[in-house]
């Protein structure tokens, strides 16, 4: 047929022939090496090198078109993959192939990676690795094409265990190597070290599962005795009533948290066909967000513009379940094909809606816990109250845009994930595009509602913090003075703000070490811990070595803090005038006048406190302005601190996210992975919630927490925090994992807190930076009496410890 053609017009002619006996006179060299070292999991890295004569394949010539075109990616498929169009999900390649011309051959170097994080069979370039048993996994060299080229083959373990199961491999400086042996000879086994294998087989096993609903159940636990504990003992109407209302919100939450992170579990170790998981989804984000009830105290139009809202978004859903022939869907609404048009808008229809549902159940829980405790600006519920349907619809239309997003972030790294798995065949690889597309709208719900309720933990502490602020306003109102009095949080209050550590701060501890199996006692280690610190705190802090007695007398109105804080200025101008007095220069007073100034204060703090427990010698009133704080009560000063921490935190929250995304491969993550995007957001949202929760705890024990310097205060803090993470440590040490991110956060963390107590200091001076140039010299005239040398070498040794290992990790 060809008989009288030019050589173009025949290879246009049969675009399918790659001509494969042309490449027996190419020379290939093959190398596979593995690293174990590697954070995650063992990385498998291959690297192929073929010279191929210009004169000698016809196709060869195509290699230096664009690597876009068609030409030039059927030429790679034939000399790479030749009649192979399989789908290939395990390799990654940072960059296309590396194409040259030299003289008068054609060198092509293909490199790719893979990581051993599963049982599942791995693909790589021409090697096929599956797993044979324990921790023993066979290598198989098994190109699909140039089989009758000339092959050398090397093999680096990177200290794994080699066994030569071809009994033809020959060492080569530290590696093996095969040359001259047909490619179905050359096989070997590898063996992992058992603590990788230990992470693989229980990171896949059902018992990981069964760690991950510990962490709900006990996450459950902990809420539900919090709550209970701020029950109010004698129900009545009015405040306690409301109280009861918040205390059963989050018992609601407690018990539907975990009973739906039970439903996810299974439906992720199951296999659950898409018409039940978007029956299951849909149903339970219809029920958290009904059983929220954030009309709770309002009008009825509120409930039912809600009602109306959710009702009406779970029966489109629905209708696509119940009914998928009126979208030309089969009934398990998986499409072998291409879907129409119509198909499409059913797999969004039905993807949105669970979505969106499960969006709306957050914010519903996040509006009533947030109300509940009191915490909500008087404008928001006042616009909630005169205007419920448009409350309703704008929020509706915010959820819908952010659902959407996550659609679209769906659609795009799919796209792009199946170019990836598919190249360089394109969509004529194995599985059609179209089925591609329908597999994955189809279950769009279960990927992002995974990713929504692991993060809802921040609902957990928005609980807490809301119980709390009840409980703190409302004593406020009823007994004034008390409430000035007290140091901090006491009895139910010490509990939840144990709670609120570890739910925020500790959880992203336990996030950044990497092994869920320890989430729960990573909890109740934290607040075990929190508990332990305040109890040696609470004799060792400022006020406690003072006496309660001094609280009650000095402390107990705004005029008698007033008073302290008078005496804590003429304390610090009578230490500048003795400082001036001793270098022999000229002060307002004499020395003699300053003595007797300073014993009427010692003499004044005296009177306050117990006579059976006088405070130690060098304490002076200038101590007690610090321990106090710049607010009047515990729960002002935590909420000034959480302000602070937010924004010192967000150098840490910007160099951990860069540290995260610094390996190539989670960069690539950003663009074919669905939930990589929005887990960036999600990173930092946590995170930056994490510092401001770790100051709010700061301020809300500022009073109990032991030390005299403020920043010892803070580093009180971090060492509660330090028990779980050191346990963390010796866990990741055991089973040969990574522990120096985990360091890094708790020297940002401790960072973070000694800056927070720094500032918190200046603001309770804050009238004196009249006086001074800037706050910072209102910082150092406050250390100067305490050694502002120690404290300044102290916050710079941490900055420097954690810049030091940030460097160190990032390159």
């Amino acid at each position: 047929m060809w008989w009288g053609c030019s050589p173009s017009e025949a290879l246009q002619s049969d675009s399918s022939q790659c001509w494969e006996s042309q490449l027996e006179s190419s020379r290939v060299d093959a190398l596979i090496h593995f690293d174990q070292r590697d954070r995650d999991a063992v990385r498998i890295r291959s690297e192929m090198t073929v010279e191929i004569p210009l004169a000698g394949w016809v196709l060869a010539d195509r290699l230096l078109l664009d690597k876009h075109s068609e030409e030039y990616r059927n030429a790679m498929q034939c000399l790479l993959r030749g009649k192979d169009t399989a789908l290939r999900r395990s390799e990654w390649r940072f960059d296309d192939p590396e194409v040259k011309e030299q003289g008068q051959d054609i060198r092509v170097r293909y490199e790719s990676y893979a990581w051993i994080r599963d049982y599942s069979p791995i693909k790589l370039g021409p090697w096929v690795i599956k797993w044979k048993r324990g921790g023993t996994w066979t290598v198989r060299f098994s190109p699909t094409t140039l089989q009758k080229a000339h092959w050398k083959v090397q093999a680096d373990l990177g200290g794994l265990r080699f066994v030569d199961t071809s009994k033809t491999a020959s060492p080569d400086d530290g590696k093996w190597m095969w040359e001259g042996d047909p490619p179905s000879r050359i096989t070997f086994d590898l063996g992992l070290p058992w603590q990788r294998w230990w992470v693989l087989t229980y990171g896949r096993s059902f018992w990981s599962k069964i760690g991950v609903g510990a962490w709900w159940v006990c996450a459950s636990v902990v809420v539900a005795l919090a709550a209970l504990r701020g029950r109010p003992r004698r129900p009545s109407s009015g405040s306690d009533g409301r109280k009861d209302s918040a205390v059963q919100a989050v018992l609601q939450w407690a018990a539907l948290s975990g009973s739906v992170a039970v439903m996810l579990i299974v439906i992720s170790y199951q296999h659950v066909s898409p018409p039940w998981n978007a029956l299951m989804c849909i149903s339970a984000g219809l029920a958290l967000t009904l059983v929220a009830r954030p009309w709770l105290g309002g009008t009825p139009l509120q409930a039912r513009a809600v009602r109306g809202a959710v009702i009406s978004v779970a029966a489109a859903g629905l209708l696509v379940v119940v009914a998928p022939h009126l979208f030309y869907l089969p009934p398990h609404l998986v499409a072998k094909t291409e879907p129409s048009l119509l198909g499409k808008v059913g797999y969004v229809l039905m993807g949105l809606a669970a979505v969106w549902l499960w969006l709306a159940a957050l914010t519903a829980w996040a509006w009533r816990f947030a109300r509940e405790g009191l915490m909500l600006p008087a404008s928001w519920t006042d616009r909630w109250n005169r205007a419920p349907v448009l409350c309703v619809t704008v929020v509706s239309v915010a959820l819908g845009a952010v659902a959407g997003a996550l659609l679209g972030c769906l659609s795009w790294a799919n796209e792009n994930q199946w170019e990836r798995s598919s190249w360089p065949a394109g969509q004529t690889a194995g599985q059609t595009h179209g089925a591609n597309v329908a597999n994955y709208l189809a279950n769009f719900s279960l990927s992002h509602l995974t990713l929504i309720f692991a993060d809802s933990w921040v609902l957990t502490g928005i609980a807490l913090l809301a119980l709390l602020s009840y409980r703190t306003r409302t004593r406020r109102q009823t007994d004034e003075s008390r409430e000035r009095s007290a140091p901090g949080p006491e009895g139910p209050d010490v509990l939840l703000t144990a709670g609120l550590f570890a739910f925020t701060t500790g959880v992203q501890g336990a996030s950044v070490a990497g092994n869920a199996a320890q989430y729960p006692i990573w909890l109740l280690l934290n607040i075990a811990s929190l508990f332990g610190v305040l109890s040696v705190g609470r004799r060792w802090s400022v006020l406690g070595r003072v006496g309660e007695t001094f609280c009650l007398h000095r402390v107990r109105s705004e005029e008698w803090r007033r008073e302290l804080m008078e005496r804590a200025h003429e304390y610090r101008f009578l230490e500048s005038e003795s400082r001036v007095l001793g270098k022999g220069g000229a002060a307002s007073m004499t020395l003699d006048q300053v003595e007797s100034r300073q014993r009427d204060l010692r003499q004044w703090l005296l009177a306050g406190c117990d006579s059976d427990q006088p405070p130690p010698a060098h304490m002076s009133v200038m101590d007690i302005a610090l321990a106090w704080g710049p607010e009047g009560h515990w729960w002002d000063n935590a909420v000034r601190a959480a302000r602070v921490a937010f924004w010192f935190g967000i150098p840490g929250t910007v160099g951990l996210l860069l540290l995260e995304l610094q390996p190539r491969l989670q960069q690539m993550r950003l663009t074919y992975d669905p939930i990589a995007l929005p887990e960036i957001v999600v990173r930092f949202i946590a995170l930056q919630a994490a510092w401001a929760a770790a100051g709010f705890v700061l301020g809300a024990l500022w009073r109990l927490l032991p030390g005299r310097p403020s920043p010892v205060r803070a580093l009180s803090l971090v060492l509660a925090y330090a028990v779980p993470a050191c346990l963390a440590v010796l866990l990741n040490l055991l089973i040969g994992g990574a522990f120096t991110r985990l360091l890094l956060y708790s020297l940002f963390m401790a960072v973070v807190l000694t800056a927070t107590s720094i500032f918190m200091d200046a603001s309770t001076f804050s009238e004196d930076q009249q006086y001074t140039h800037s706050r910072f010299a209102l910082v150092v005239s406050i250390y100067r009496l305490q050694g502002f040398a120690a404290y300044i070498a102290w916050f710079l040794a941490q900055l420097a410890a954690a810049a030091t290992l940030w460097e160190y990790l990032i390159d």
